[in-house]
């Protein structure tokens, strides 16, 4: 079923609408899901002794001519020219469409072929959305103006603080969220020119201040793409060169800096909560409660993402009392979430893609009479890919944050330490099942 924005519920939904699966037996997803994690712990701590994943030193260089015509001028004008225009036409279909977003494909733009689309695009391709982010591309044209001496460096004696790292991220994340789950009329025409110029607004100005390189932590999109694209087989090793790579030495390499908790749960939260932000127990507290339906929906995305930060602290807290101490037990697991929210981020948005992108595509072509949103799989199918993606996103966080502990710990501790982080992926696998499930 797909509920269109003028519908009641689907303001308690997504931005554009909310695809409902049936499905699958609980018992056989349940024992599934716990036999992979079991049989994965198990299997690591008996053959996996030493640490297999390189980073940024690994991967099959690709020949030289696709190197050339991946960095060369035109491709990246080209790309950049293409997220320009793409905005341009979003802006326009805002200011001058019809409100109902049944008509108008300005807000499946944002919500379907953006914030969705852009997780297969980063598997497939890499970080793309730093080459098709539309105010990256306005900064430089902005800089060239205004002829300061080079858009693409910080200005001399404003470098951006290193404390920050992908906090502005994290805190962009969440505003996005916010709009897409919690607004009161996020399809609005109205809504959206605001959100987008405010945001629009705040980064330019920001980029002003700190230089180009803002954009690769500030922007809220870009750190999306590059921390999705970890795990693409499409990759560039430490020398530059463009390599095909196994994607866990991709999110091995994964920067451990301040902030990447943070957007990490805020992916992870945010997908929970609409998990169960359209639940008929949900929405008839939200109706009920005296402090009104947007501040307690608000505070639900909140505790959501607060609980899924928590349980990863006292994870990593009780490694580091079993291990031992490490210099940044937070950050050092990280990256095993990564799996994890992508595997959350497919099993919630997939259905919403294939259904929505297209008409939404449709639209914007000018199409007359779009086709009816309708699913390529079946109801079973559907539920079944939910399921897999689920357990399958945990099962490679496992892997990931085995090879890292063996790295750290001595070989007497470092399956040991690995305990907490097995009860955080079954805790983690047992609610994110349950929503998909109930």
């Amino acid at each position: 079923m797909v509920l269109h924005p003028a519908d009641p519920l689907t303001a308690l939904a997504h931005g554009i609408g909310s695809q409902h699966d049936l499905p699958i037996s609980p018992f056989y997803a349940f024992a599934g899901a716990f036999t992979a994690l079991f049989v994965s712990f198990l299997a690591l701590g008996l053959l996996w002794s030493t640490s297999r994943f390189r980073g940024d030193r690994s991967g099959l260089a690709l020949p030289a001519v696709l190197q050339r015509v991946a960095d060369a001028p035109a491709t990246r004008t080209t790309l950049r020219g293409l997220g320009l225009a793409a905005a341009l036409a979003v802006l326009l279909h805002l200011l001058l469409g019809p409100d109902d977003p049944a008509d108008n494909p300005a807000p499946g733009a944002v919500y379907v072929l953006l914030w969705v689309g852009l997780v297969p695009a980063s598997l497939l391709l890499g970080p793309v959305w730093r080459l098709l982010n539309p105010l990256r591309t306005l900064h430089r044209l902005l800089s060239r103006v205004l002829r300061r001496p080079d858009p693409g460096r910080p200005h001399p004696g404003r470098p951006l603080p290193a404390r920050l790292g992908q906090w502005p991220a994290a805190v962009g994340l969440f505003g996005f969220t916010w709009l897409e789950l919690v607004a009161p009329d996020p399809a609005s025409t109205t809504t959206l020119l605001i959100a987008l110029a405010t945001y629009a607004t705040a980064q330019l100005l920001l980029a002003a201040r700190y230089g180009e390189h803002w954009f690769d932590d500030g922007d809220a999109f870009e750190a999306y793409s590059a921390l999705l694209a970890r795990l693409s087989p499409l990759g560039r090793r430490s020398d530059g060169r463009l390599v095909l790579r196994n994607p866990f030495h991709g999110l091995d390499a994964t920067p451990e800096r301040p902030g990447l908790v943070a957007t990490v749960c805020v992916l992870l939260g945010s997908t929970a909560y609409d998990g169960f932000s359209d639940s008929p127990s949900w929405i008839n507290a939200l109706q009920t409660s005296p402090l009104g339906r947007t501040p307690a929906a608000t505070l639900g995305l909140l505790a959501s993402i607060a609980l899924v930060a928590t349980l990863y602290c006292l994870c990593a807290a009780a490694t580091r009392l079993v291990s031992g101490p490490h210099p940044g037990p937070l950050t050092a697991f990280a990256h095993s979430l990564v799996p994890i929210a992508l595997g959350y981020l497919i099993a919630h948005y997939f259905s919403l893609l294939v259904v929505e992108g297209p008409r939404t595509v449709s639209m914007a072509l000018g199409t007359d009479n779009a086709p009816e949103p309708a699913s390529p799989l079946g109801p079973g199918a559907l539920a079944a890919l939910q399921v897999i993606a689920v357990v399958t996103g945990h099962v490679l966080g496992v892997v990931a944050a085995h090879d890292r502990s063996v790295r750290l710990f001595p070989p007497a501790k470092a399956v040991a330490g690995q305990l907490p982080l097995l009860a955080l992926m079954i805790t983690y696998t047992v609610g994110g099942l349950s929503l998909l499930l109930n």
